[in-house]
């Protein structure tokens, strides 16, 4: 996840029994609470994961063991979805064309509208990244996106990412290869699910992001569209490449150096762990600036591979 501010946020607000009602036509969605549900909500301590920026984190807490518990599942599925031909052939990674759903989370009085050219320069941005359109050294991931439909709501509420759960069960749609975005303002940049999560919580399955990263948004040195990109590689089962700091282990990926902490800004040169190469400020799954982005490595590449084969195929 990546930090919009500099401190993350203490409390959410738990609201329960939204109403949604639906316009057929132009796929919009208006949504209001009933009014004996707005006084005196119940607060709960915010749900897991955190941010972009260096505070907190943009996905649930992921210790060693239960990092090691995932690989062992993920090579499990992986050889049962091999044994049955339904994996890549060796030397193929899987590709695949994900539809995606904007959730843009209006205020009342319209607060958060994104326009549909950023949504469709969002969509660009995503496509771009994920084809290793920014750098000699990228990565073509080998998937793309569609746009498979935008809602906008209107809800206070929602809006600044209280009742996330309920609004996320609400809105939620597609199976588990549809990715999610629910555009809102709050202290964050971005937070997302991992896939191997889906299974036992399919409802809020996706990435909340702050809608003035969009292109063109008014969150500065984060308004190029890459939040989402970051926030997608965590949905596709990415994590930070600072996982776990300076260790062997690390993100579980080969080629992308290991790293002690995040980086800010683009610290060209900067090294914070003592194991060979410098720290990949240049990565999606960093915690640059959007300018500072530009590449998924090969061994990412083969990861999301993976992880789509086991857990979203």
């Amino acid at each position: 996840m990546r930090s919009f501010v500099t401190r993350p946020r203490a409390l959410a607000v738990l609201l329960a029994g939204g109403a949604l009602a639906f316009s057929p036509l132009g796929g919009t969605a208006t949504a209001q609470l009933p009014v004996d549900q707005t006084a005196n909500p119940c607060l709960t301590p915010a749900e897991g994961p955190a941010a972009r920026g260096g505070f907190g984190k943009d996905h649930r807490e992921m210790s060693a063991a239960e990092q090691k518990s995932i690989e062992a599942k993920t090579a499990e599925l992986l050889k049962a979805k091999q044994a049955r031909g339904l994996a890549p052939k060796a030397g193929k990674l899987a590709a695949a064309n994900v539809p995606v759903y904007i959730h843009v989370m209006r205020s009342s009085s319209g607060a958060g509208d994104v326009t549909s050219t950023q949504i469709n320069q969002q969509m660009a941005e995503l496509n771009q990244n994920f084809a290793g359109g920014e750098s000699s050294q990228a990565a073509n991931t080998g998937f793309t996106f569609t746009l498979a439909g935008t809602y906008r709501y209107n809800n206070d509420t929602w809006h600044r990412d209280g009742a996330s759960t309920t609004y996320r069960s609400q809105t939620r749609k597609g199976g588990k290869n549809a990715l999610n975005i629910w555009l809102v303002n709050f202290s964050y940049l971005g937070i997302a699910t991992f896939p191997w999560d889906y299974a036992s919580n399919p409802s809020i399955d996706g990435i909340r992001v702050q809608y003035t990263s969009l292109p063109g948004g008014s969150a500065t040195n984060f308004n190029l569209g890459k939040t989402a990109t970051h926030e997608a590689g965590h949905w596709f089962g990415l994590y930070h490449t600072f996982q776990g700091g300076c260790t062997s282990t690390n993100d579980g990926v080969a080629d992308t150096p290991a790293q002690g902490s995040a980086s800010s800004g683009c610290p060209t040169g900067r090294n914070s762990c003592s194991l060979p190469g410098v720290d990949p400020i240049h990565n999606y799954m960093d915690y640059s600036y959007d300018s500072c982005y530009n590449q998924y490595t090969p061994g990412q590449s083969t990861r999301i591979s993976n992880m789509w084969t086991a857990y979203r195929a």
